[in-house]
């Protein structure tokens, strides 16, 4: 079983209706570390809705979190809104300054600007989750009955998160941060309480109250995930395995959601998505690749598959060079397979009936649209890059697919494929082996480094290449030829053309790259090479 068809049982056994939430602090670029989390989140509201209940997939915005530092990519001036809440300062502009302008006309606040990108790359990838930003939620007074409750009940929160985490808390804990004279959360001392105001004493030396009921501060963490688990009625959420680790954020909160009044929601603990060589993906580091980065190389379709195909619990290392080929491409191998009809097989051993269902259901979940069926589309992801480099012009890419018998009419999917292929091409991401580079002249000082058998390879290619049906196949048949008239092996033959074609001693195949480019232009390349 998939593992979002367990967690759709795991569901069903509480209820016939599920919020399943997913949240992130919008305090820096989102990468696609972050979609882990919202895809996970909908993809086990998909597998509930196929079960037959009523799922709703929502994404809680943190934006009552305070600006932790001034991150490298913001001016200095940020140094003033440490301690403030992210929806409550302004976004910064192109030059990483304050933008107050449009914070005062328009309300754009820090993490609006980080947030909207992020929403438009997973439109781009079928997710259109409702949203609940946490700060309007506390100036509504959604927290106030939890804040009450911990507030008139220090101690029993206290007893909670020291002895499940761990962890003392120091003698002046508090389970509310207000807000101080200046609108930070940080350096206050609490001075008394008496419902609904919390009195402090701030760095400043002012002295104020805060309002719990109008939210004019907020819940410490271990205390504001459980009670938005209660008042937004969320029944499961994903999480990253730093909340699920023994002492976390999820085990205190699941006794503090108690204390609350309501449970906590069904759990499911993720692991991280890493960038290939670069260890865990940061946003205030910039060890990223942004969603619409991402997207921008490759449909969205993938992105999905890289989550569904694996298991929450298994790390994600996100190759953006030749681990991105083969994950496509192995997309496209299930895309065209008939799942249904293998599982019909009556000798199947019971690994391989869960392979197969297991293959099955993420490709469905890859799908960009629910329901939808995937649809190969019967070009490589390698096929379709060697094209996109030698043919700069997209009717030229699809007269060769069409002459190759490959398809028969341009698709809006292949379009879309070959305008992120080209994009791909064009960035620091693609693969060194396999960019393609053929030679419009000889290369004399790649030439000069043959060896006399391999030179002679040279002088029986003309013939043998004239002589050859124009296909990988037929130019395959050219290059033993002309290795067989020069009484050599392979190697010779190989390392000869290449320094001819792209001036290496090798490189992605070649013959498949030939077929694809003007037979003339190829021989008269291999005839200037024998007179050079």
């Amino acid at each position: 079983m998939h593992w979002s068809d367990v967690m759709a049982k795991r569901l069903a056994e509480r209820g016939d209706k599920h919020i399943v939430a997913t949240g992130i602090t919008p305090s820096g670029e989102f990468h696609i570390g972050h979609l882990r989390e919202i895809l996970t989140g909908d993809m086990i509201a998909r597998a509930a809705r196929r079960a037959g209940m009523e799922a709703e997939l929502v994404f809680v915005v943190d934006n009552a979190d305070p600006l932790r530092k001034v991150y490298p990519f913001l001016d200095e001036s940020y140094e003033a809104f440490i301690g403030h809440q992210l929806g409550s300062i302004p976004a910064p502009d192109q030059e990483g300054k304050p933008d107050w302008d449009r914070f005062n006309n328009e309300g754009w606040s820090y993490g609006d600007h980080f947030l909207q990108p992020f929403l438009e790359a997973l439109r781009q990838i079928g997710v259109v989750p409702r949203l609940l930003p946490n700060l309007e939620a506390y100036r509504a007074g959604k927290f106030s009955s939890a804040a009450k409750i911990a507030c008139d009940n220090p101690q029993a929160i206290r007893e909670i998160i020291e002895r499940v985490s761990g962890r003392e808390l120091s003698d002046d804990w508090f389970p509310w941060q207000p807000l101080d004279s200046k609108g930070s959360l940080d350096g206050l001392v609490i001075t008394g309480y008496e419902y609904p105001l919390v009195h402090w004493t701030d760095c400043h030396g002012e002295n104020g109250s805060s309002n719990i009921e109008k939210g004019e501060g907020k819940l410490p963490w271990r205390l504001d995930w459980p009670a938005k688990w209660g008042f937004n009625h969320i029944t499961c959420e994903p999480f990253g395995k730093d909340h699920g680790a023994a002492g976390g954020s999820y085990d205190t909160g699941k006794e503090i959601a108690v204390v609350f009044g309501h449970e906590p929601p069904a759990p499911l603990t993720y692991e991280w998505i890493s960038l290939r060589g670069k260890g865990a993906m940061s946003s205030s580091s910039g060890n990223t690749i942004g969603p619409m980065e991402a997207l921008g190389l490759v449909p969205p379709e993938i992105l999905r598959f890289l989550v569904a195909n694996s298991k929450p619990s298994k790390a994600i290392e996100f190759d953006t060079g030749m681990g991105l080929v083969n994950l496509a491409d192995e997309y496209e191998r299930l895309s065209a397979r008939d799942f249904d009809a293998e599982m019909s097989d009556e000798k199947l051993s019971r690994r391989k009936l869960v392979q197969l269902e297991d293959a099955k259901v993420a490709l469905a979940l890859a799908a960009v649209h629910e329901d939808e069926l995937a649809t190969a589309t019967s070009i490589s992801f390698r096929h379709m890059a060697l094209l996109a480099q030698i043919k700069p012009n997209d009717e030229d890419v699809w007269t060769s697919l069409k002459d190759s018998g490959s398809i028969t009419e341009s698709t809006p999917q292949l379009e879309d494929r070959l305008k992120r292929m080209r994009a791909w091409i064009s960035s620091e991401h693609f693969p060194e082996e396999m960019k393609i580079n053929i030679c419009e002249t000889p290369n004399r000082e790649a030439l000069s480094s043959l060896s006399e058998q391999q030179r002679l390879v040279l002088h029986h290619l003309p013939g043998a290449l004239s002589r050859a049906e124009w296909t990988a196949d037929g130019i395959t048949t050219a290059f033993k030829a002309a290795g067989e008239a020069a009484q050599t092996g392979m190697r010779d033959v190989y390392r000869a053309c290449y320094a001819l074609f792209m001036a290496t001693e090798r490189g992605p195949r070649l013959a498949p790259i030939l077929s694809n480019c003007d037979r003339k232009a190829i021989l008269d390349l291999v005839e200037d090479a024998v007179d050079a």
